[in-house]
């Protein structure tokens, strides 16, 4: 489902030493786990390697294309449902929002005079 989306090019010179699949499955397990791009099994091709990947189709809008025609294609099929629910039940304002003085200026409640 996801090879016709993915981009087709051919380099002339050396065959790669990873699949597309092994490195589009350690950009999962690294985005999914949350490592370190360091530590991105071995199994799924030098992290460098993944990490170059992921970095080139972030950059020329790769990953962008691929979720929009994911969406479209979900959404033909009447597989998304696009609801929106907004709760703003909490609410904080930042620590120093509280109890500030105006301006910064110590206003006196006792009357002067």
């Amino acid at each position: 489902m996801l090879e016709p989306l993915l981009p087709v090019g051919k380099k002339p010179g050396r065959p790669p030493k990873w699949t597309k699949r092994q490195l589009i499955d350690g950009i999962r397990w690294r985005t999914r786990t949350g490592a370190p791009w360091r530590d991105v099994p071995a199994r799924y091709g030098e992290w460098e390697t993944v990490y170059g990947l992921f970095r080139r189709w972030q950059r020329d809008g790769t990953w962008a294309r691929i979720m929009r025609d994911l969406q479209a294609k979900a959404d033909a099929k009447g597989l998304i449902t696009w609801d929106v629910n907004v709760d703003s039940s909490i609410a904080r304002a930042h620590q120093h929002a509280a109890g500030a003085r105006k301006g910064g200026i110590f206003r006196s409640s006792r009357l002067v005079g």
